[in-house]
């Protein structure tokens, strides 16, 4: 039998009163059930660790070191169920989360506002490609994870919270810019710039085209969604790309989007975590900021820049 905290606790009111009957009623206990504690705790240890002189008790030398010790312990649980209190509280905290590359686009603005409201909470924000945000879910290396498609080979719980529509991006200068319809067969015969292998957005627009028995021309591979839009900016090929990163260049007109059939292609952003994974206090209230945004709030986005490049 080890040492409890429960007889500490009652050793230190013994040792601080003097007094057994003292002690039992400060802890709100029965005098024998108090003396019972004390006489387990001085078997454990193999010393006696109070004397009684006429009506007085004394410490004998073990119980004065024991008494330090016991005091660091108590000092060290209260400050423990403070920090826990703390955290219940978002006044400190780690928020891990792992997005992929395209959800950097809209990500920080939400996290700035989390940030706002709890400035005790840390947040590390790792981005990457699908396959590496899937890893680091599956290793339990993040709290979170921002994805457009949530994995099926993990048990996972995954929310839908915001609209991800895709559209096809072109240079000002291209001769399809202007066009009222395009068809997808038009689309296929065009060489597309693309993500890295392991986006998300790759894989579903190859997937997209072949259920339609279209193939897919494949022009430079790029890893981020940057190095793609200056690609099709300097005429190596149409892009595929979420609307959420290309608000900038809509307005600026460096790039037009295509009126393809079928575009915009409607994904869906997931908030997602393990499925037994108890979520931090930081954690759970970051995902219900998520779960409360407009879904559709990025498609009216995208429409009200869409017009003007098209016509």
């Amino acid at each position: 039998m080890s040492i409890t905290l429960r007889q500490l606790r009652i050793f230190e009111a013994v040792a601080r009163t003097n007094s057994i009957s003292r002690a039992a009623l400060e802890m709100s206990l029965t005098q024998p059930a108090v003396s019972m504690q004390m006489k387990q705790l001085e078997e454990h240890i193999g010393l006696p660790l109070v004397e009684q002189v006429g009506k007085r008790l004394f410490l004998t030398e073990a119980g004065q070191e024991l008494r330090s010790h016991a005091a660091d312990i108590a000092t060290r649980v209260e400050d423990m169920n403070a920090a826990m209190v703390q955290h219940r509280t978002l006044e400190r905290g780690l928020l891990r989360l792992a997005v992929v590359s395209t959800a950097n686009y809209f990500l920080p603005e939400l996290i700035a506002r989390f940030t706002r409201k709890h400035p005790g909470v840390r947040v590390s924000l790792q981005v990457a490609n699908r396959e590496a945000v899937l890893a680091k879910l599956g290793e339990n290396s993040t709290d979170l994870a921002i994805t457009g498609q949530p994995p099926d080979s993990l048990d996972v719980v995954a929310q839908h919270f915001m609209d991800n529509p895709l559209v096809v991006i072109a240079p000002p200068s291209h001769a399809l810019v202007g066009q009222t319809s395009l068809s997808l067969r038009q689309l296929s015969e065009e060489i597309l710039a693309v993500r890295e292998p392991g986006s998300g957005t790759r894989a579903f627009i190859e997937r997209h085209l072949a259920a339609h028995g279209l193939g897919c021309r494949t022009g430079c591979e790029f890893g981020s969604n940057e190095a793609l839009k200056q690609a099709v900016r300097a005429g190596l090929g149409l892009g595929v790309v979420s609307a959420q990163t290309i608000e900038l260049e809509l307005q600026t007109g460096c790039l037009a989007v295509l009126p393809v059939e079928g575009f915009p292609l409607m994904r869906q952003w997931y908030v997602v975590n393990r499925t037994h994974k108890r979520l931090s206090a930081a954690a759970s209230t970051f995902r219900d900021l998520l779960l409360a945004l407009d879904p559709a709030a990025p498609v009216a986005q995208m429409r009200r820049h869409r017009a003007p490049v098209e016509t």
